[in-house]
């Protein structure tokens, strides 16, 4: 096959901004407050400073009020719990996240315990998760969420397909794979989860209808390994050094070069998953305004 489709993740996370926006501006017309979004981070680590920054700047596209708590790298558990109960009880924050990862002297999964699961707007609490799990209305992973919207939006049929995730990270493998399982519109594949230990990894993705790697290793899924006709969805993102001027490329988990002439549709990395994480946590950060989940 050479008439593959890109699924552009950029584009589409765009359409969703316009949405976004579109209901802001009702909001303001009618007298009312906008959304509050709050990014708490930790330390200088420079993946997390740009994506919160990224973060800021497309909350305020979309008519946000957005604000960053920057704290120091030698901040103690007890002081981001704090914060943490600051913004729980602030009735003006509507959403918040704590940019993981946080350094090695805080407890993460205690920190997320401790946000309170209507302003959850990574979906990472217990009760959120647990709220997934059983299919009830809750904010689903940003990363799972963007990647099902991807595929809705771009008219994949995935209704009785055969679905392989490649890992089973609690924040995206885990949950993607429980969401495209799921009896609902734009879901009900038959999931398999592939992880590390997987054995024959190559003859389960060569079954994949659609195929959704987030195993972390650059270029690890190569053309042997993909059926003629799939969808693939890349959540990878490497930076790796090159003889260009800037000295380095950046790619995804999937050998794209070689993958792509098999594939109905693939995602570019980057431009494809990315962008659409920053648009689902927006769109998370709505639900939590409008108290569609939590009404307290």
């Amino acid at each position: 096959m050479n008439n593959y489709e890109i699924i552009d993740g950029k584009q589409i996370a765009s359409q969703i901004k316009q949405e976004i926006a579109a209901e802001v501006v009702k909001l303001l017309d009618a007298g009312q407050r906008v959304p509050h979004l709050v990014a708490v981070i930790v330390g200088e680590d420079g993946a997390s400073l740009s994506y919160v920054a990224s973060k800021e700047k497309q909350s305020k596209e979309v008519g946000f009020f957005s604000s960053v708590y920057r704290l120091s790298e030698a901040v103690s558990e007890k002081e981001l719990l704090q914060t943490i109960d600051f913004l729980n009880s602030d009735p003006e924050v509507d959403g918040f996240i704590v940019q993981l990862p946080l350094p090695k002297h805080i407890d993460e999964q205690k920190i997320i315990n401790a946000i309170k699961p209507s302003k959850d707007i990574d979906g990472f609490n217990p009760s959120n998760v647990g709220r997934m799990m059983l299919g009830l209305p809750t904010y689903v992973p940003a990363t799972p969420l963007g990647i099902k919207t991807l595929l809705e939006r771009a008219n994949v049929d995935t209704k009785g397909k055969h679905c392989v995730v490649l890992g089973r990270s609690n924040i995206v493998g885990t949950p993607v794979s429980i969401l495209m399982s799921r009896n609902e519109d734009h879901a009900n594949c038959t999931v398999t989860l592939c992880h590390s230990k997987t054995e024959n990894i190559k003859d389960i993705c060569l079954q994949a209808d659609i195929l959704i790697v987030a195993i972390g290793k650059p270029a690890f899924v190569t053309a042997d390994m993909v059926k003629e006709g799939a969808v693939v969805v890349d959540v990878g993102i490497h930076r790796i050094s090159d003889s260009s001027e800037k000295g380095y490329k950046i790619v995804g988990d999937v050998d794209f070069e070689h993958v792509k002439d098999k594939c109905s549709k693939i995602t570019p990395v980057p431009g494809g998953v990315g962008p659409m994480t920053i648009a689902s946590l927006l769109f998370n950060t709505f639900k939590a305004y409008r108290k569609d989940i939590y009404k307290d």
